[in-house]
């Protein structure tokens, strides 16, 4: 018999970050109102499914969205490390504008190579731990399905270790929108597919940092 088990890598809500700066690991960066309202609209839209496992990055964003699908799935959150966000040097810097990183030229350095990349956690390393969760997610709920909640970047690379596609990309062309699922379809612990939706489509407002 055929034996389907999916993992869902569910990206956090909007954060509230008036400055504008990328937030990374930083503390101090909690869902905005609106964030709160993307997450209640991906737990209503997941209640439905037949999920067995919950679990979330330790970063407060994630937690707060992971909390309102414990609610509705009445299923406990587990926090994994695996799951938090890429480091990156720009950490609490500005990436547009006058005063962006990429008007400083102190900063240049750090864009040496693109491929690894040489500003932050190589790219190789986020697919090891991503999918080292996402495996050990997709055991514990074998037959049924898992929920993650992570964010932008470890989401989109895993995506496209997946496909086989190259892991170096352009950041404005990440399809991994807030509050957004990703998909992962096992037949018998093997991929067969990945999918992609955006249950609160509706509230994205525009651009969100790159990598947040």
């Amino acid at each position: 018999m055929t034996e389907t088990t999916i993992v869902h890598l569910l990206r956090h809500g909007e954060v509230h970050n008036p400055a504008g700066v990328l937030y990374g690991r930083l503390p101090g960066y909690p869902l905005s109102a609106n964030g709160k309202l993307m997450a209640e609209m991906v737990a209503k839209a997941v209640a439905g499914r037949d999920i067995v496992e919950l679990w979330s990055s330790p970063m407060e964003r994630a937690q707060q969205t992971a909390a309102s699908s414990a609610d509705l799935l009445n299923l406990e959150v587990k926090l994994d490390d695996r799951l938090i966000e890429a480091a990156n040097v720009f950490e609490g810097l500005s990436m547009a504008g006058q005063s962006g990183v990429f008007r400083t030229p102190g900063q240049y350095r750090h864009f040496r190579n693109p491929f690894r990349p040489s500003w932050g956690e190589p790219y190789r390393d986020i697919v090891a731990r991503m999918k080292s969760v996402v495996d050990d997610a997709r055991k514990q709920a074998r037959g049924h399905e898992a929920l993650l909640v992570s964010h932008q970047l470890p989401i989109w690379v895993m995506r496209l270790a997946a496909e086989g596609r190259r892991l170096w990309h352009d950041p404005r062309r990440r399809q991994c929108a807030l509050a957004s699922l990703t998909s992962f379809t096992f037949e018998n612990g093997r991929l067969i597919s990945v999918g992609y939706s955006e249950p609160a489509g509706s509230l994205v407002k525009g651009n969100a940092v790159p990598g947040a």
